[in-house]
């Protein structure tokens, strides 16, 4: 059985877990392909991808995007959404240094450092 890339990272960022997922609280805005954006709050994040509060149904492999403070867009992937909440690999790996400066801002822990 051979899957194509998509569908490796998929498999990668929901099963394999292939960055450790940190819970945190971020206010965001997510908006789907085709939709108007909507406040949201992210409730984990890895450099694969995150899950937060989705009040709107979201389906499988629907593209969307989230904007945390201070960041441009970052494209996903919808993986799954139940009970209001989403969870969705990013199209890109969020690059580490960034990863890091969004937990040291919002999870309380380490330094924040600028991103340039």
């Amino acid at each position: 059985m051979s899957y194509s890339t998509r569908d490796r990272y998929s498999i990668a960022a929901q099963e394999d877990r292939c960055s450790p997922r940190t819970r945190l609280t971020i206010p965001g805005q997510l908006r789907a392909s085709g939709g108007r954006g909507f406040q949201t709050v992210v409730h984990d994040l890895s450099i694969s991808g995150f899950s937060a509060a989705a009040i709107n149904r979201m389906h499988e492999g629907q593209i969307c995007w989230l904007t945390l403070p201070g960041l441009e867009s970052l494209q996903g992937q919808v993986i799954w959404w139940e009970n209001c909440q989403v969870g969705c690999a990013f199209t890109e790996l969020l690059s580490p240094i960034v990863h890091d400066n969004i937990l040291a801002r919002y999870s309380g822990e380490g330094v924040y450092r600028k991103i340039s």
